[in-house]
């Protein structure tokens, strides 16, 4: 791991409200991610489970977390099995956790080797009634491939076929939603590198430069800050590709005139930023791209505005349509007669304007958290409105991750310039010190 320790007591305090969850003689599993092979004899960068992680700050594969708050003896309440390493292991693959280390990150003191689970788990099973298991159920999540925690459910359920199973998702989608001090602070680590990565790209870009030039600034940046590279696959689209949602090509010429669209963020300790900004590539926007941006400007402050308890996702994003609404009237893009005759089920705006404005942030980038609640204070959301108008080549989205407080809403990101004065002024800093240089 290339970030610094954790404090184990946020892994403590999150079992803590985690086993107050259960019912009365349960006993619950959380396995590490899958090794995932990308050919013959190399896999893909391990990520750890979030879930797992939330509950251990352990971030090595082949691990299982036990929790019996009702075990006959009190060193099985909290069990962690974790690999056991050998000289063959640490020469070819590196240090793994001793049980020592693995007690101080994760505050669990009965730490075993996994060749120890087929030995004692039998046993604990003879005494509970319940067994929670850990299916993901991210309502944005689909796999085709029967990933560990669904393989290790299937099996104890074959093997235990006369207990009750429960469910671990929802347990775990209220519990993260809400952020212990820690995880906000953790969070803001992540926003931090992320500012600094745009504040170097502000002062790189220049016409002619290429998109994927511009995403190898941005991880240079990450990983000399400590990051673990990028929460999420970055955007970088210049011109018309910023009207694809999605756009991962990241290579074409970023050309003069056009604005570029970036969305990315860093990834520290497991949990993720989610910035998008907009910059034009000569230094300057033309006055259609400014009018444009400040629209989008405008929706974000709204937007932000509306993170407050008590507020939903689902009435959130209909007051959202209705300020997109207004400024996409006065931008002439949409207009009353449109209004009058849309399908309430796709508004008139969703023409320009056609993904959500927030989703959750915490260790994924889209966290788990039900959508259907009321908002509550620790809980942290994207804003991220647009604006995309293919016929004209131009895409602006802007966003910025907020948490939800007692009072009014704390914009994390809200030392990062997104006002298009101080945008161009950066640039333009930025292009004057190019100039010196090549006198």
């Amino acid at each position: 791991m290339k970030y610094t320790s954790i404090d184990a007591q946020l892994f403590v305090e999150n079992r803590q409200r985690f086993v107050s969850k259960l019912k009365p003689k349960s006993i619950a599993f959380l396995n590490a991610n899958d090794e995932m092979p990308r050919n013959g004899d190399t896999n893909f960068l391990f990520r750890q489970n979030s879930d797992l992680f939330y509950l251990t700050g352990i971030d090595q594969e082949q691990t299982i977390l036990v929790l019996f708050p009702d075990a006959p003896l009190p060193r099985y309440k909290e069990i962690l099995f974790v690999r056991k390493t050998n000289e063959h292991i640490a020469i070819w693959e590196g240090h793994k956790y001793t049980k020592d280390e693995a007690r101080a990150a994760s505050g669990i003191q009965s730490v075993y080797w996994l060749e120890d689970y087929n030995s004692i788990i039998p046993m604990l099973m003879n005494h509970c009634e319940n067994v929670y298991v850990n299916i993901n159920e991210n309502d944005r999540f689909s796999s085709e491939v029967p990933y560990r925690d669904l393989r290790f459910a299937q099996s104890m359920k074959s093997m235990y076929a006369g207990h009750h199973f429960e469910r671990l998702g929802p347990i775990l989608a209220s519990l993260r939603a809400i952020k212990h001090d820690i995880e906000i602070k953790l969070m803001q680590k992540a926003m931090d590198i992320t500012e600094k990565a745009f504040r170097k790209v502000m002062r790189f870009v220049k016409p002619g430069v290429m998109e994927y030039e511009i995403e190898a600034e941005i991880i240079h940046e990450f990983i000399r800050k400590r990051a673990s590279g990028h929460a999420y696959n970055p955007i970088i689209a210049s011109g018309a590709s910023a009207c694809i949602l999605h756009y991962n090509e990241n290579n074409k010429e970023c050309k003069a005139g056009d604005v570029i669209l970036m969305d990315f963020g860093a990834e520290y300790a497991n949990y993720a930023a989610d910035l998008t900004r907009c910059i034009p590539v000569s230094g300057e926007f033309t006055q259609r791209q400014r009018d444009v941006y400040n629209a989008v400007l405008r929706v974000m402050k709204g937007a932000t505005k509306m993170l407050v308890p008590g507020n939903t996702i689902e009435k959130y994003h209909v007051e959202v349509g209705l300020l997109m609404e207004a400024e996409l009237l006065d931008l002439g893009l949409i207009s009353k007669s449109d209004i009058k005759n849309q399908n309430p089920e796709l508004p008139a705006y969703k023409k320009y304007f056609m993904h959500g404005t927030s989703h959750f942030l915490g260790l994924d980038v889209h966290d788990i958290g039900n959508r259907y609640e009321p908002m509550q204070p620790g809980m942290v959301f994207t804003c991220e409105p647009g604006i995309y108008i293919p016929e004209e080549g131009l895409g602006i989205r802007l966003e910025n991750d907020i948490l939800v407080t007692s009072k009014d809403p704390v914009d994390l990101m809200a030392s990062i310039p997104v006002e298009i004065e101080d945008i161009e002024e950066l640039m333009r800093e930025a292009a004057e010190a190019r100039s010196v240089s090549h006198k």
